[in-house]
């Protein structure tokens, strides 16, 4: 009926665009001091990266990790673009907890100090990831 080597992947790229998507969202509301819609829209952004983390856990361990097909400059593009995402997205998962952890209690001078670094490195990581996604599934 479904088809787990395409749906799975499928399922991540789209869980960490709508990650991507929520984190600016919350981005903007915070600019404009819509304070109850930044925390919407950043705690709507942590649930649909940890969901992003289940599924691609899950996709790894029933299939594996997937070979990308090109070669050449392509090859070349792609394992520079996933090198980089796997690296941010590895210091990402500690400074997210920690920026969210921050704000859920209050601290929110920590929080903006450690926001302003998680935040565009999050961002990095949702666009590198779909990024990836199209290279290994739709494009090579």
């Amino acid at each position: 009926m479904f088809d787990t080597t395409e749906l799975l992947p499928a399922a991540n790229a789209a869980l960490i665009v709508i990650s991507g998507i929520f984190l600016v969202i919350g981005y903007v509301c915070i600019r404009s001091r819509r304070i109850v819609w930044h925390r919407r829209s950043m705690l709507t952004a942590s649930v649909f990266a940890s969901l992003f983390l289940v599924v691609y856990v899950t996709r790894y361990v029933l299939l594996g990790s997937k070979i990308f097909p090109g070669d050449g400059v392509c090859r070349a593009v792609y394992l520079t673009i996933l090198v980089s995402h796997i690296t941010v997205a590895i210091a990402v998962a500690p400074l997210a907890f920690v920026t969210l952890r921050r704000a859920l209690a209050g601290r929110f001078r920590l929080h903006r100090q450690i926001a302003r670094i998680t935040l565009p490195m999050w961002i990095y990581t949702a666009v590198t990831g779909w990024v990836v996604y199209m290279l290994l599934y739709h494009l090579a």
